[in-house]
């Protein structure tokens, strides 16, 4: 039986970050259900050789940031994103990309302009926002429209709908940050992306065809990047 070619996705190392908090298992089967082979890491050293990184955030962000400064992953994800590899960020892991939250008045990792601040928002609507939803997903600066990112591929630009649960959300002055908007009592970035890294604030692993859609999407992605290194 012939090795995976460098350009399959069951080639890529992904590196999935547990800094303690939260249950991985359905991020972990996720990643499983679309032909990667995922492992937990809770080091820098563990992390450094893997093809792409995954950061699962969940809980509060608080304890977030001290374990990864704890563990060091900090500068990990730090000096990962700055070298453009293959990220992908999950709800919590979206919001620490920023440079401060309300929640517990955190200074978050600071990798890109922008607060995470609570929901403010009137009746009808509750806190947290809390199930299915809608994401618009908007053109990113290489591909110039959705339909030929390779990052969306098979995902409807505006029609399909993603799983969430979360009380606060980003905002950042940069708009070329934001690659997807959802409307909650008030459009907020529901995804961000610039280069390589990608994050999420809704949750594939809990969204069903269309979230193991992106996490495959981004299985392609990492394979690309890791043959364009000849490795």
């Amino acid at each position: 039986m012939s090795s995976p070619s460098a350009t399959s996705p069951t080639a890529i190392d992904l590196a999935v970050i547990d800094y303690g908090m939260g249950n991985l298992r359905s991020v972990l089967r996720a990643f499983e259900r679309v032909g990667g082979k995922p492992r937990l890491v809770s080091s820098a050293v563990e992390a450094k050789t893997a093809d792409a990184l995954v950061f699962p955030g969940q809980g509060a962000i608080m304890d977030c940031m001290r374990l990864l400064k704890e563990t060091g992953l900090d500068h990990t994800i730090r000096d990962w994103i700055a070298a453009d590899r293959p990220f992908f960020g999950v709800c919590l892991g979206l919001q620490a990309l920023f440079e401060h939250s309300e929640e517990g008045d955190t200074p978050c990792l600071g990798i890109f302009p922008g607060q995470v601040i609570r929901f403010k928002l009137e009746a009808p609507f509750k806190i947290p926002h809390m199930g299915w939803n809608n994401v618009r997903w908007l053109p990113s600066p290489a591909d110039g429209d959705t339909i030929s990112d390779p990052a969306l591929s098979g995902i409807s630009p505006a029609n399909d709908q993603f799983y969430f649960v979360h009380s606060y959300h980003a905002q950042t002055p940069v708009r070329s940050l934001v690659w997807g908007e959802t409307d909650y009592g008030g459009v907020f970035p529901s995804a961000v992306r610039r280069g390589n890294c990608f994050a999420t604030q809704f949750h594939p692993e809990k969204s069903q065809a269309k979230g193991l859609q992106l996490y495959r999407n981004f299985l392609a992605g990492a394979a690309r990047h890791r043959a364009g290194r000849g490795r």
